[in-house]
């Protein structure tokens, strides 16, 4: 199942901020919630300990629950590359993984919610599907009627945006689409998760 509580939990029981809005709370609290957290220290952690908070790490960051993330391993596993390498390129292809990257939403959760009730097009087709894989040359949009709507026009804007887009996007933020240009490569994604521990969990 995937995780529907505190988001910001999720960023203190792994021990770096996994969204945005995460940032400053993180600063404020940077130990594991709960009665004992202050006492908890995440360096006793054994070897198995860290492969799984690792695996936990990268479930977390893109949203996705135990049953995809292993049918993403078996899917990155047939192909040619770094098993670590191809699963992280995955899952950063994800439709709702996009959506987020682009600057068309402020975090995974509103990205997803975003796919989920309708509001993105891919090809000038309406997808639904967070899960959707998009492959290199489709084009990714807001929905003609969905573009007056306050998340959307701050899209717009800008304000979700990072300062830098990825090298895998071209983005045309006014225009509330873009265009995934090539296979997402891992030294272009920045997430915060060892992916190769995220291997060695799986393959023991």
């Amino acid at each position: 199942m995937r995780y529907t509580g505190p988001k910001v939990r999720l960023s203190r029981r792994a021990g770096v901020p996994l969204t945005r809005k995460a940032v400053r709370y993180f600063e404020a609290r940077p130990y594991p919630p709960g009665e004992h957290g202050r006492k908890t220290s995440r360096r006793n952690t054994g070897d198995y300990g860290m492969r799984l908070m690792e695996k936990q790490k990268l479930r977390w960051y893109y949203d996705v629950s135990e049953r995809q993330l292993r049918r993403y391993w078996d899917l990155a596993v047939r192909k040619e590359g770094a098993s670590g390498t191809e699963l992280v390129s995955i899952l950063e292809s994800r439709l709702a993984s996009l959506v987020l990257r682009s600057g068309l939403a402020p975090s995974i959760y509103a990205a997803r919610q975003y796919v989920a009730h309708g509001h993105i097009t891919v090809d000038g087709r309406k997808v639904d599907i967070p899960s959707y894989l998009v492959k290199p040359g489709q084009v990714v949009a807001v929905r003609e009627k969905s573009r007056k709507m306050q998340p959307f026009v701050a899209a717009a804007e800008g304000i979700y945006a990072d300062e830098r887009t990825a090298g895998y996007l071209s983005v045309e933020l006014p225009e509330l689409r873009f265009t995934l240009v090539s296979k997402p490569e891992r030294e272009q994604i920045a997430i915060p998760v060892d992916e190769q521990l995220v291997v060695e969990f799986y393959s023991r």
